[in-house]
């Protein structure tokens, strides 16, 4: 399996949908569309306070359906995979998720990814879902998309959390074969529960090269325990980073939303590296996450104790070709599908504007390094 970056599609109004025959061109292994109702940013700085981009776009939480996005994305494409990254089990029965992603696979000719996590606090907890135990849900969800897919006829379920009664999907799978399932997956049991289920692999946070090369390691030996082949699983990432001169990186981590991305980071993980979370000892990262309850008053207490080592300690950066390097590093650690995140973009407009040259130029570099891998 060689080394292919992925591309990410924006399901955040304005949508730029018109672009993505770009994207169809055999340079990307997949196109990746989030899902979210609304994005980890706090309302409180999304004002021109703190933000130039809150001058070109009233919220950050703009959000569309990341599964209708699809169709619209298997309609306008011909040959790139298509992937929600990802969708939780959480908000869609699995019966909904079964027979949607069938309906996307049927409309790409076969090139949809199911891409499902389990969930975060953002997208669930505001909209009244019951995210109680969202592992044990999520396990038993995928137990139901697999069990319609591969029956014939009505099929009964009995699970802690999803009953099926002669419950049926005779809508036949594209070519005979089920959509790819890919998961996000951090903890120990979501590791297991990869291997024994999935066909590719985003990590929920993988701080460095060792920490993905042992939880890729996790995914396989779970993999191999549950008679799988573990190399079939591809494993993927989302490489968030700052790409910029030391110049430009001094600037964007002076840049509130920039120093947001601390919000993502668990305060175990920084711990680690020496630095305690400024919103304490047992906060989780991202699935912790409710902008709507950071007061402005709270986030500007938060950024005064976010200094730049928090975040160059974890986040990769540097120039493009730097980034590029780091990058090779996981590809080294068995990461095959990279998507390059440029989180620099946060730091304003006309960092924006030049986000998707620096990306690009990084993945040239990347691809240079890892021939042959």
């Amino acid at each position: 399996m060689k080394v292919q970056p992925a591309a990410f599609l924006r399901t955040t109004l304005p949508l730029g949908i018109d672009q993505i025959g770009d994207l169809d061109t055999g340079r990307y292994h997949s196109i990746w569309l989030p899902d979210h109702m609304v994005s980890f940013w706090p309302d409180s700085i999304w004002t021109p306070e703190f933000t130039d981009l809150a001058t070109v776009s009233p919220s950050p939480h703009r959000h569309l359906d990341a599964m209708a996005v699809a169709g619209a994305a298997a309609a306008l494409t011909k040959n790139v995979p298509i992937a929600t990254s990802v969708v939780d089990t959480v908000r869609r029965h699995p019966s909904m998720l079964a027979q949607t992603a069938l309906t996307l696979d049927h409309l790409s000719k076969g090139r949809f990814i199911l891409g499902l996590g389990s969930g975060e606090m953002e997208n669930t907890v505001p909209y009244g879902f019951d995210f109680s135990k969202p592992v044990g849900r999520f396990e038993e969800a995928l137990q139901v998309i697999k069990l319609l897919w591969e029956s014939e006829g009505p099929v009964d379920f009995e699970g802690k959390f999803f009953h099926l009664h002669h419950a049926r999907m005779d809508t036949e799978l594209y070519d005979g074969q089920c959509p790819p399932i890919w998961i996000g997956a951090g903890g120990p049991r979501m590791l297991e529960i990869t291997g024994r289920f999935a066909d590719g692999w985003w990590p929920a946070g993988a701080w460095s090269p060792e920490d993905y090369a042992e939880k890729l390691g996790a995914v396989r030996a779970s993999a191999e325990k549950a008679g799988r082949d573990p190399m079939a699983i591809t494993p993927a990432f989302i490489q968030t980073c700052l790409i910029g001169d030391d110049a430009e990186l001094a600037e964007m981590l002076a840049a509130p939303l920039v120093k947001a991305i601390v919000l993502q980071i668990s305060a175990a993980e920084l711990r680690k590296h020496g630095h305690e979370h400024p919103l304490g000892e047992n906060w989780r990262g991202f699935v912790d996450i409710d902008p709507a309850v950071l007061t402005r008053e709270r986030f500007l207490a938060f950024c005064e104790q976010v200094y730049p080592e928090m975040i160059l300690d974890l986040i990769p950066h540097g120039t493009p070709k730097q980034v590029a390097k780091i990058v090779k590093s996981f590809c080294d650690a068995g990461l095959r599908v990279p998507k390059i995140l440029d989180y620099g973009g946060m730091a304003g407009l006309a960092y924006g504007a030049k986000s998707p040259g620096k990306v690009r130029e990084a993945e040239d570099e990347l691809l240079r390094l890892c021939e042959g891998v």
